[in-house]
């Protein structure tokens, strides 16, 4: 029988007006194609401007998600992971997923699980101020909007259908783990508010909760109050300690550019990757799922150069990288075959799979060539 993989590609809910306050970013109203649109070239040879084959569409409209999900689940991706925020007590681009995915008649198509994008909001989304990087929100949450969360994300997502789960577990990424103890006031206490929400998760009739970390390579994590009444300035632990004070499941990574020099060719990007790859699956004592970024260029989010750009990233050479990591994925103990990609529609960091103007369906045709023709 064919192997099936779980080909998860992150969805960027941006790419909508429905949500009212993503006009303070992107006041044209139809969310950061506004960015996509005035997109143009920083020097000779520049890859863009480019234009989506699908049109500026608006992703929080179910007839348009749906053809979006025919397209990717005709690919090989059969799952998505939505970036999902949380500010100023209340959601924000939860659009895209509610209007959109869940509601679009051909959703059993997919599965989908959800990465809390815990990080500041600044002013990097609107080009008019992104140089200055001002603060909009803080990504930091207390003990209080931590439950409402937890209560959101078990009533209204954990029990559908169609979410992604490991072992009967709802799958949740945390992808800022620092602000995460920041805002519930140390290690000790978000460990117990983590235990809480598994507690939760359990009564709500699921096997448990499979927590999962994006991971950002090797570095140590700033923990600025390990108890939540110590008087120190805080310490440093590393990945390997939060995953155990914290008791995460599993990790994987968002996008190359959090653990590998970008700034240079595809291919030798990808050696590196390969080597990571290992390198994570031996390190830590929790399964590591192996991750592909198609790219990085965050040039149309600024009107100045921004340097750090993967160069020669066709759809041949990421499909040697998808070859690479379905090689790692057969060769590794792992208790799903999860391979993570950024990403589906991240057009302003110029990495994704959607089709566009200078390869078409080049990337969408790597991940089928590699997951779904071949046994």
């Amino acid at each position: 029988m064919k192997k099936q993989y779980d080909i998860a590609a992150y969805i960027w809910p941006s790419y909508t007006g429905d949500e009212p306050r993503s006009r303070i970013f992107w006041p044209e109203g139809y969310g950061e194609w506004q960015s996509v649109k005035a997109a143009g070239a920083k020097y000779p040879g520049h890859q863009w401007p480019r234009k989506p084959l699908w049109g500026y569409v608006n992703e929080a409209d179910p007839y348009v998600m749906e053809m979006e999900i025919n397209a990717a689940a005709d690919h090989g991706v059969n799952v998505f992971i939505y970036d999902w925020y949380w500010y100023d007590d209340r959601p924000f681009l939860e659009q895209c997923l509610n209007n959109g995915f869940l509601k679009a008649k051909n959703n059993d198509r997919m599965k989908f699980y959800l990465m809390w994008a815990n990080h500041d909001a600044v002013s990097t989304w609107d080009k008019r101020t992104a140089e200055q990087g001002n603060l909009i929100w803080s990504g930091k949450q207390d003990e209080v909007q931590w439950n409402i969360i937890c209560d959101r994300l078990i009533n209204k997502y954990f029990s559908h259908p169609q979410y992604y789960k490991i072992d009967g577990k709802p799958v949740f990424m945390i992808y800022d783990v620092e602000n995460l103890i920041a805002g519930l006031g140390g290690l000790e206490n978000t460990r117990r508010c983590i235990d809480e929400f598994r507690a939760k998760v359990v009564a709500a009739g699921h096997a448990g909760l499979e927590l999962q970390l994006t991971q950002w390579g090797d570095r140590t994590l700033a923990v600025p109050n390990l108890s939540g009444v110590d008087t120190n300035a805080g310490s440093r632990r590393s990945t390997a300690e939060i995953l155990e004070a914290l008791g995460f499941d599993s990790l994987t990574n968002y996008q190359y550019v959090h653990f590998l020099n970008i700034d240079r060719d595809y291919r030798e990007i990808t050696d590196d990757a390969e080597q990571k790859w290992q390198e994570f699956y031996d390190k830590y004592d929790v399964p590591y799922y192996p991750h592909i970024s198609l790219g990085w260029d965050n040039n149309p989010r600024f009107d100045s150069f921004r340097g750090g750009i993967v160069k020669n990233n066709t759809p041949e050479n990421v499909e040697d990288a998808l070859r690479r990591v379905k090689a790692f994925v057969d060769s590794h103990d792992l208790p799903v075959p999860l391979i993570t990609i950024n990403s589906w529609n991240e057009w302003t960091e110029t990495s994704y799979l959607e089709p566009d103007d200078l390869y078409g369906y080049g990337y969408l045709e790597a991940i089928k060539k590699v997951f779904v023709d071949e046994d």
